[in-house]
């Protein structure tokens, strides 16, 4: 169905982006003050890839009338979304650990994701 590809290519240009972002952390700690530029610029397209997932999330919701993967996507957002500004405000001990968490967050989902096939359920399955 199109709406479950949608959000199934979503998740894995989200997944395939968030990986960038501790290379180019990585760039910049080691020296590369370019790094920190490109993680800036990473940042934008991952939090931009989040809610583009939210929205797709809930067409899936209405559509499909499958909750879950609104609810996941929205604890991925909501720590995508507190990390974010964690980094921009540089208060690195809240920065890192809930990056690694986004990150394992994001992958429990894509697994969740390609493993559950998209289909519509029953009203009172919802």
């Amino acid at each position: 169905m199109v709406t479950g590809g949608v959000m199934r290519a979503l998740v894995t240009a989200h997944l395939v982006a968030i990986f960038g972002q501790p290379v180019f952390a990585g760039m910049y700690l080691g020296g590369d003050f370019d790094g920190l530029r490109w993680h800036a610029a990473g940042a934008n397209v991952v939090t931009s890839l989040g809610y583009l997932q939210l929205i797709a999330a809930i067409v899936v919701w209405v559509r499909l009338r499958q909750a879950w993967p609104l609810f996941a996507t929205l604890a991925v957002v909501a720590a995508e979304t507190v990390q974010y500004f964690a980094g921009l405000d540089g208060t690195l001990w809240l920065h890192l650990p809930l990056g690694v968490s986004t990150i394992a967050g994001l992958v429990v989902l894509f697994i969740a994701v390609w493993r559950r096939p998209a289909h519509r359920q029953e009203a009172g399955r919802a």
